[in-house]
């Protein structure tokens, strides 16, 4: 790793955050060099630290979104550590929080109550719904979300009944418009001394990155539907069965498409009318699946997987995590990080995919115990009250 400093370096995050949304944004903060010290209550802390894989006692969940943050335990219903808490807002420039509206108001910790002592302050709020609006007291889950969304509407087979998207968009698309968000403020706040109050909601993050489902109905009235593997505007894309198994090939183009006819031995259907162009053979795919899987059958999909990136077609085998995590390409990226628990227990985990000129981001600290850094950071602010009083 380069010595040159992180790009947020020097910027104090303060994150009131459980499980999934929350946490992803700090730690993508964090990993940008950011000081995130993570409020937590004394009474078990975030519930992902209970979510398994446990090893020795610690959760591995909990390990994979809070590396490069500090813990400290403050119980927000109580008088002296919500005036502790004030003393740690007005010296950072970022909170981020993921209760329900008005909670954080109710405890005298919301963001009018936080400006007034920080107007540079930048507020971050996560909810299932937003601040305001006639469903922003419902709580939300990813899986809610996801159904809300409409993501479950456009995932799985057709005809099948709803399934969820295995990995938790709602949560992280959350996340990642929040750290998004945060940066871009930051930034504000630097050139104005102002700071604002951030709302991101998790239904409108999971709508933003459908835009392909989203301007499918406003351009034709019609709902997208259920296509398993298959794209609404495109073909062949989708995943296929070969002689052995199966895999994924997309063809979105005229000249990817050529390359398929010619990889395949079917240069005859190039000048079949219903496959001239990506329209065309999205509209009679069902067809176009039936011929391809034909030929298919006839090699395994390794063999078939080796002629399409011979031949320049963007092709992939249907890989399991285990498979993935060691591929050459995943270890060329150094990816994969070894990590320790605060119990000792050394394992692994998915670093920042990203890189600054060609460097990685560090994992700078493991993953805290709970209120593992009390004395490290409220100890100096307790001392400063008592010397007040």
């Amino acid at each position: 790793m380069s010595s040159a400093p992180l790009p947020l370096k020097g910027v104090r995050v303060i994150e009131v955050c459980n499980v999934a949304a929350g946490p992803y944004c700090g730690m993508l903060l964090a990993d940008m060099g950011a000081d995130v010290v993570k409020v937590e209550n004394p009474d078990g802390g975030d519930t992902l630290r209970s979510w398994p894989p446990i090893s020795d006692g610690y959760s591995e969940n909990f390990a994979s979104l809070n590396r490069n943050k500090r813990s400290v335990t403050l119980n927000l219903k109580e008088p002296a550590d919500v005036e502790v808490f004030r003393r740690l807002a007005q010296e950072a420039q970022v909170v981020i929080e993921n209760n329900r509206p008005g909670v954080m108001d109710r405890l005298g910790v919301g963001y009018e109550a936080l400006r007034a002592l920080n107007p540079a302050l930048i507020y971050c709020s996560i909810s299932a719904y937003g601040q305001s609006g006639p469903r922003s007291q419902e709580g939300g889950f990813d899986l809610t979300i996801q159904a809300m969304s409409g993501i479950m509407s456009v995932t799985g087979e057709p005809d099948r009944p709803p399934v969820k998207c295995g990995v938790p968009l709602a949560d992280f698309s959350a996340g990642l418009y929040a750290a998004f968000g945060i940066a871009s403020a930051l930034r504000h706040a630097e050139a104005t001394g102002a700071g604002t109050h951030l709302d991101v909601p998790m239904l409108g993050a999971t709508l933003g990155i459908a835009a392909l489902q989203t301007s499918e109905f406003f351009g034709s009235g019609r709902d997208p539907v259920q296509l398993g593997s298959a794209h609404p505007r495109n073909a062949p894309y989708r995943v296929f069965r070969s002689k052995d198994g199966y895999f994924g090939m997309a063809a979105g183009n005229n000249v990817l498409w050529k390359s398929v006819c010619n990889v395949v031995g079917r240069e005859d259907l190039l000048s079949d009318e219903r496959f001239g162009s990506p329209t065309l053979r999205a509209k009679h795919q069902d067809a176009l699946l039936v011929i391809l899987e034909k030929e298919f059958a006839e090699a395994d999909t390794a063999a078939w997987l080796q002629r399409f990136r011979t031949a320049g077609v963007p092709c992939a085998p249907i890989n399991s995590y285990s498979q993935v995590l060691a591929d050459p390409q995943v270890k060329h990226m150094e990816w994969v990080q070894p990590l320790e628990l605060p119990n000792g227990v050394r394992t692994r985990t998915f670093a920042s995919p990203m890189r600054f000129s060609g460097e990685r981001l560090p994992v700078l600290r493991r993953p805290p115990a709970l209120g593992e850094h009390n004395e490290e950071l409220l100890g100096p602010l307790r001392s400063a009250m008592e010397s007040q009083t």
